[in-house]
């Protein structure tokens, strides 16, 4: 049975490339042309939604399910969107959730990753998290994003940590800091499954439900940067109390 499990984890592993490589190559003219303007970027988010990330879910196997406590689709408005990070699969789990247009701001070393890497680095704010010049110039490139209409997508943890038994890492100011600068509300987002399903170990992982939890979002109007910490706290303490509820054995671990 071990064998078999190996097995079958080094083809469906192997088959997730396979399929990631293959839609790129796929709309390629179409990704090249969206991403010569910026002011395309609405089309080219529903391509990456619609014809990208959906399709990995359902042929990697995995069956979204998502509880809306609020709908992310009025196109009038921008949000700051967070959520616990621990897959790879976050990425299209997020596109598939939202049906408005965000940019998610993320470091700089996935723009290094083969083909993937070209057209992440002209879609979203790239952020070297050891540069302060870099960390500050985020804000500039999100608020661009902003006024045009846009909302921000960021993982607040930072990276996925090492050890899986953390359920939830610190979160890092950047999410909160922009939210209250451009006073735009938070959406916290649970992603419930993405751990157990598609972790980054290479020997582990199954098909089955993606459980994802929009919570009601949280107004930043009229709030400054004095803030910042209070409301860092509240939007962590909200996701760690789903996640914890939904593994009642799952330790309250954090860094």
């Amino acid at each position: 049975m071990k064998v078999l499990k190996y097995f079958f984890w080094i083809i469906w592993k192997s088959w997730f490339y396979v399929v990631v490589t293959s839609l790129i190559l796929l709309l390629l003219p179409l990704l090249l042309v969206l991403t010569a303007r910026q002011r395309w970027y609405p089309a080219l988010y529903w391509v990456a939604r619609q014809l990208w990330a959906t399709p990995i879910l359902y042929a990697m196997g995995f069956y979204p399910k998502v509880r809306r406590a609020f709908a992310v689709t009025n196109n009038h408005h921008s949000y700051m969107l967070v959520a616990n990070h621990c897959s790879m699969m976050d990425i299209m789990l997020m596109l598939y959730c939202s049906k408005n247009p965000f940019v998610f701001v993320g470091k700089k070393e996935l723009a290094k990753l083969p083909l993937f890497g070209y057209f992440y680095k002209r879609a979203a704010i790239l952020v070297d998290r050891k540069n302060p010049q870099s960390r500050r110039e985020v804000y500039k490139h999100a608020l661009q994003r902003i006024q045009s209409g846009l909302s921000i997508c960021i993982f607040p943890e930072g990276g996925v940590p090492d050890d899986e038994s953390i359920v939830l890492d610190n979160f890092k100011d950047g999410a909160f800091r922009i939210a209250i600068q451009c006073q735009i509300p938070i959406v916290p987002m649970v992603l419930y499954d993405t751990k157990k399903r598609f972790p980054f170990r290479f020997f582990a992982g199954s098909t089955g439900r993606m459980r994802v939890d929009i919570l009601p979002p949280i107004s930043t109007e009229g709030k400054t940067l004095d803030d910042k910490d209070a409301l860092r706290e509240e939007v962590r303490s909200l996701i760690l109390q789903r996640l914890t509820a939904a593994v009642p054995s799952a330790p309250h671990t954090s860094r």
